[in-house]
């Protein structure tokens, strides 16, 4: 386990444990095999619920894949920083945020378990991100570098057709988030999130939820008592 301490962050813990495939798993004892096939049991199930894909291209593609253990509140990917790797979160919760001009959070994006998440315009363009990734909740996740990334969407086309659905749907949530709350009032953003994207207001906490809808936290307090 190597621990990484990185200048005005936190310290993140990367245990670099390899992908197993099921021959090798088999050679473990068995607490040590369903420790290892846990480990990477929901990224396997991600893909494979999106594709149509062989056991061993499933354990080709998690081979690329190392486990980090993030401490809450920690900073993945600094305002100043280029992104240089793509989270899967395996438990735990990560969001995409930056300050407004009066000071305040302003978040664009949750990523919630079993789902992929990064600062994607800086891992795509290789620009500082001028955001920042953080982690909200001690979290496990499954890292790959950009570079082993663009590897697997250029060589498994099952891979290939994750990312264009990650870029999709990303575009899709923007677009219902830029127009259905133009013109809206406060009660209005959060029917619209209670409609569209219910789980914010059952995993998230008044103050991550209100830094989304771009409101105060007692605002949506207040709301959410009288809806």
């Amino acid at each position: 386990m190597t621990t990484v301490c990185q200048e005005n962050k936190s310290c993140m813990q990367i245990v670099k444990i390899p992908y197993l495939s099921a021959d090798q798993v088999s050679l473990l004892q068995t607490t040590s095999k369903s420790k290892v096939q846990s480990m990477f049991d929901l990224l396997k199930t991600y893909i494979a619920s999106r594709s149509d894909i062989s056991e061993d291209t499933l354990d080709h593609i998690c081979s690329y894949f190392i486990l980090v253990r993030a401490r809450r509140n920690e900073i993945l990917v600094s305002f100043n920083e280029v992104c240089k790797g793509y989270y899967f979160v395996n438990d735990g919760c990560l969001r995409l945020f930056t300050y407004n001009i009066d000071g305040n959070e302003t978040t664009r994006y949750f990523g919630f378990k079993g789902g992929f998440c990064t600062a994607l315009p800086s891992f795509i363009q290789q620009t500082v991100a001028q955001e920042y990734l953080q982690v909200i909740s001690k979290s496990e996740l499954l890292y790959i570098s950009r570079a082993d990334f663009f590897h697997l969407v250029d060589t498994v086309p099952q891979f290939a057709a994750i990312y264009r659905g990650i870029l999709e749907l990303g575009f899709i949530n923007a677009q219902k988030r830029i127009y259905g709350f133009q013109g809206f009032n406060a009660l209005e953003k959060v029917r619209w999130i209670i409609e569209f994207q219910p789980e914010f207001l059952l995993r998230l906490s008044n103050k991550l939820a209100a830094s989304y809808l771009g409101i105060s936290p007692s605002t949506l307090s207040r709301i959410k008592s009288r809806i």
